[in-house]
C-alpha cells in the first residue's frame, strides 16, 4: 500500500504545491506590487470589488493571497466594510479557474508545457542580463516575461503532480480504502462534506483537495455527488486560512475574518441539499465527471456570491472600520 498508493499521494502532492507556489510566486511578482493600489481604487461599489477581486484572484491563483491584502486594507482603514465584502465573494469566483483547468484533464501535455516554459524563462533571463542598460520600460518587459514563463512552468508542474496522483486511484479501487467512506457518503454526503472541509483546513489549499476529487470522480473511483459535497466542504474549510491572518489583529482584519466564515458557510448550508440539482446542470455541461465536479465547484461559487452581493449594499456597512485608540490608564495614586 505504501509504494503503489502512499508514496505516489506524496509525491504528487509534493509537485502540485511546488507549482502552485511557483505559480503564485511568480504572479504576485510580475502583478502583487500594484495590487493594493488596484484594490483601493477598484472596489468603489461592493459589485466593482467582487469584479475586481475575481479578476485578481484568477490571475494570481491564491485567494489567500487576496484575502490576506484586504484584512491588511481593513486594518489600515483603506477600505469601508461594504467593500471588504465584495473582495471576499470575488474571491470565492475567481479561485474557480484552477480548478476549471484541472478539469479539462491537460496533464497528457504538462512535460511538453514545462519544458517549454523553462526554456522561454532561460531566454528572457539572459535578455535581461544583457540589456541591463536599456530603457526602465525594456526591462519591466523582459521582466515580466521572465515571470510569464514561470508561472507557466508552476502551472505545467500543477498538472504534472495530479497526472501522478492519479496513478492512486487503481489501489485504492482493489484495496477496498474508499468503500467505508461511500458506504456513508451514500447515505449522508455530510460525510463527504466533512472530508472536503477538513482535510482543506489540514493541508491550507482548496484546489488541492477538489483537484484530488477530480482526479478520483475522472477514474471512476469517486461518485460525482460525493465530489460536490468535497467541494462544498472545502469552501467552508479554506475559511481556517483567513481567521489565522486575521487572530491578534485590529476588529476590522477580525470583521473580514469573519464574514468570510458565514457568507462561505451560508452558502454552503443552501446548496448542500442542492447537490442534486447541481449534478444535473453540470451534466448538462459535460459528459466527464472529473468536469462536472469542476463546473459544480463553478456553478455553486458563482450563485453563492451572486446571492449574497445584494446584503453588501445595506447601510450598516458603509462605514470605514473605526481607529483602534489605547485605554486611558487611571492615575496612579
Amino acid at each position: 500500500m505504501f509504494r503503489d498508493v502512499v508514496l505516489p499521494l506524496l509525491y504528487g502532492l509534493l509537485i502540485f504545491f511546488g507549482g502552485m507556489k511557483l505559480m503564485e510566486t511568480a504572479l504576485q511578482r510580475m502583478a502583487g506590487p500594484m495590487l493594493a493600489g488596484w484594490l483601493s481604487r477598484a472596489t468603489s461599489a461592493p459589485w466593482k470589488g467582487m469584479a475586481f477581486s475575481a479578476g485578481a484572484t484568477a490571475l494570481l491563483q491564491s485567494s489567500t493571497a487576496v484575502t490576506v491584502l484586504t484584512i491588511g486594507l481593513a486594518n489600515a482603514r483603506l477600505i469601508t466594510y461594504g467593500r471588504t465584502l465584495g473582495i471576499i465573494l470575488g474571491t470565492n469566483i475567481g479561485t474557480c479557474l484552477t480548478t476549471e483547468l484541472v478539469g479539462l484533464q491537460i496533464g497528457r501535455v504538462s512535460l511538453p508545457l514545462l519544458a517549454l516554459s523553462l526554456t522561454g524563462w532561460a531566454v528572457f533571463v539572459v535578455l535581461g542580463e544583457r540589456n541591463q542598460l536599456a530603457p526602465e520600460r525594456t526591462r519591466r518587459m523582459l521582466s515580466t516575461m521572465q515571470y510569464s514563463f514561470l508561472a507557466s512552468a508552476g502551472f505545467a508542474l500543477v498538472m504534472t503532480g495530479i497526472q501522478v496522483m492519479q496513478s492512486i486511484a487503481v489501489p485504492l479501487r482493489r484495496l477496498g480504502v474508499f468503500q467505508w467512506f461511500l458506504d456513508r457518503s451514500a447515505d449522508s454526503l455530510w460525510w463527504g462534506f466533512l472530508a472536503g472541509a477538513c482535510l482543506t483546513a489540514l493541508i491550507h489549499s482548496s484546489a488541492a483537495v477538489i483537484s484530488m476529487a477530480i482526479t478520483l470522480a475522472a477514474t471512476g473511483v469517486l461518485p460525482v455527488e460525493i465530489g460536490i459535497a468535497i467541494v462544498i466542504g472545502s469552501n467552508v474549510g479554506t475559511c481556517i486560512t483567513a481567521v489565522i491572518a486575521a487572530a491578534g489583529g485590529a476588529s476590522a482584519g477580525k470583521f473580514v475574518a469573519a464574514s468570510h466564515v458565514v457568507l462561505n458557510i451560508a452558502g454552503a448550508l443552501l446548496f448542500m441539499p442542492l447537490i442534486g440539482q447541481l449534478h444535473a446542470a453540470s451534466a448538462w455541461l459535460s459528459a466527464d465527471n472529473g468536469a462536472q465536479i469542476a463546473h459544480a465547484q463553478t456553478l455553486f461559487n458563482v450563485t453563492s456570491s451572486l446571492l449574497a452581493l445584494p446584503f453588501c449594499y445595506l447601510p450598516i456597512w458603509h462605514k470605514k472600520p473605526p481607529v483602534s485608540t489605547p485605554v486611558a490608564k487611571s492615575p496612579v495614586a
